[in-house]
């Protein structure tokens, strides 16, 4: 095209030049024309010639009238037309699945300090299975304070397992525990009258093993739980103890209604150089269970007998309820009750480590316990507990230094049925998960029977526990313990044997005073394997004694690293 218009430009130009120059000729003479010679060129226009093999000598055949028909597949719904004109509800978007997490379920950790202290610790689990559960667990926390023999051990070993199953779950564990100890107490009256404290050391191996079935939404499913438990304990000198506990338990939901039986059986068996006691309890406990909305009421019985060293049979009430006065906010509950109390050796030293040999063996008798009070939360994070109660005790042990020996233990039994009042009252704040804050408060007013004092029970115990994650790698926690003054009892002259009724003018009343105990730790993560810990106790050190002639370690301080794996 463009070679075309070069062409025709050139043709115009050509033009205009010839006739440009024959305007300017003049004419010439008749002798002239004869003698002049014009030679005249002519050009045509470019004409392209396409080649043979360029042209088509096909043409289209206009006689196909063949039609084409789709064919198509018809899938119909039955829908309702809905006259709906509301503005439809935007449907939220899933969230992206998050990456899970690399669970660290095993650790080890190693520390030392002031007053001698040495802690080693260790856990390990096979990890993170939804059918199968298990682990170990080993401790080891020793101390020594500044009197004679003032010192203390502990070891503890336990190995436990679950199996998860498709109707029912299958748990048990294996503990061992060893506690050492010497009788250090000493009277600041006279400081020379235990100039070599003896050592005592206590065993413990305990068995465990449980089934329970899985739940269900069936409302007329049926429920069923077993458990034994068996353990044998032993001091330094001549005591033994061993127990076997089995406890079972039947439920059968029928609409709103649960018609069930709890019962259990304890064999034990108590032997020292002058004591042995048989100590057995069978109990069956029926009951019929009302579970509508926001009601709970549970009545039945408590059928207890005794036999062996104490032989005996009791029936007592078992009635509780709880009623939702505001959904998840305020809950308003009730118990009264009876039942017997199995006492034991192990009991009583992990009460009071510091108990003399040959001690008398009875059991509790709660006659009759009602209380009462309010539970429930003020919103996410925040939750709260107050219960009142009534407790009518028979035989309620307590404690009492001995004559000959005063810095040891035996028990006696307040003779007749002691009346209890108290208040209980527990908070719990979370504020996010990098604050929690626990506090619990007792006040109880005991009434004795025959004894002059509950010795060494104090009116008022709180204790409090505080969390903050000041960032992500620092965490500091505090803790506090208070207990208001307790009364102790100290003979004047040996007291008869055996023991039954106190004689006020052979004793002593002596006040142990109460105490503050503060306690403050902190938690730096180095990263995720190692991290690094520091604790302090008794803050206050302050020489405060929970019995008699028995200081605590004052104020202490121990830290190491632990290494997560």
């Amino acid at each position: 095209m463009r070679f075309h218009k070069i062409i025709y430009i050139t043709l115009v130009l050509s033009a205009g030049a010839v006739l440009s120059t024959m305007a300017q000729d003049t004419k010439p003479t008749k002798t002239e024309e004869k003698a002049v010679t014009e030679e005249i060129e002519v050009v045509r226009p470019y004409k392209p010639i396409l080649a043979e093999a360029v042209k088509l000598r096909r043409s289209p055949d206009l006689n196909d009238v063949k039609t084409y028909k789709a064919k198509f597949n018809y899938s119909l719904t039955d829908r309702k037309l809905e006259m709906n004109s509301d503005i439809d509800k935007l449907k939220a978007q899933q969230v992206a699945a998050e990456r899970e997490d690399t669970l660290i379920n095993n650790y080890v950790k190693g520390g030392f300090g002031t007053a001698k202290t040495i802690l080693g610790e260790a856990y390990v689990n096979i990890g993170k299975d939804e059918a199968m559960q298990a682990g170990a667990y080993f401790q080891h926390f020793s101390q020594s304070g500044k009197l004679n023999k003032q010192q203390s051990g502990q070891q503890k070993l336990s190995i436990f397992g679950r199996s998860i199953g498709e109707t029912a779950t299958l748990s048990g564990k294996l503990n061992f525990q060893r506690n050492g100890l010497y009788f250090y107490g000493q009277d600041e009256a006279n400081p020379a009258l235990n100039p070599n404290p003896e050592r005592q050391v206590f065993n413990f191996f305990e068995a465990e093993g449980e089934v329970v079935n899985k739940f269900t939404e069936d409302p007329d499913a049926f429920s069923y739980a077993a458990k034994a438990n068996g353990y044998i304990w032993s001091d330094k000198f001549n005591a033994r103890e061993n127990s076997i506990v089995l406890n079972g338990y039947m439920n059968k939901r029928i609409s709103k209604f649960n018609l069930g039986l709890a019962a259990s059986a304890e064999f034990g068996n108590t032997k020292d150089s002058a004591v042995s006691v048989g100590n057995n309890i069978l109990k069956l406990n029926p009951y019929i269970r009302l579970q509508a909305s926001g009601v709970k009421i549970n009545a039945g019985i408590n059928f207890v007998q005794e036999f062996g060293a104490f032989s005996s049979t009791r029936i007592f009430p078992v009635v509780t309820a709880d009623f939702t006065l505001i959904p998840d906010y305020l809950q308003v509950f009730g118990e009264v009750k009876g039942d017997v109390n199995r006492n034991s050796l192990k009991q009583y030293t992990d009460e009071n480590a510091w108990l003399n040999s040959n001690i008398l063996i009875k059991n509790t008798v709660e006659k009759l316990s009602i209380s009462g009070g309010i539970k429930g939360t003020g919103g996410p994070g925040f939750g709260y507990k107050a219960r009142i109660y009534h407790k009518r005790i028979e035989d309620m042990p307590l404690f009492v230094n001995n004559f000959d020996h005063f810095n040891k233990f035996d028990v006696i039994y307040d003779f007749g049925t002691m009346k209890l009042v108290g208040l209980e009252g527990e908070l719990s704040v979370q504020v996010s998960d990098a604050l929690k804050w626990t506090g619990k408060l007792n006040f109880e007013d005991y009434k004795p029977a025959a004894e002059t004092q509950s010795w060494f029970k104090p009116q008022m115990r709180l204790s409090s526990d505080l969390r903050y994650n000041i960032t992500k790698q620092i965490t500091f926690e505090a803790s506090v313990a208070l207990q208001e003054e307790s009364k102790a009892k100290v003979y004047l002259s040996a007291p008869a044997n055996p023991y039954l009724i106190p004689d006020p003018a052979n004793e002593k009343v002596v006040t142990v005073k109460g105490f503050v105990d503060l306690g403050a730790g902190a938690t730096y993560k180095i990263n995720n394997q190692f991290s690094a810990f520091l604790r302090v106790n008794n803050l206050l050190n302050t020489s405060y004694s929970k019995y008699l002639y028995y200081q605590a370690i004052g104020i202490n301080m121990f830290g190491g690293i632990s290494y997560s794996f």
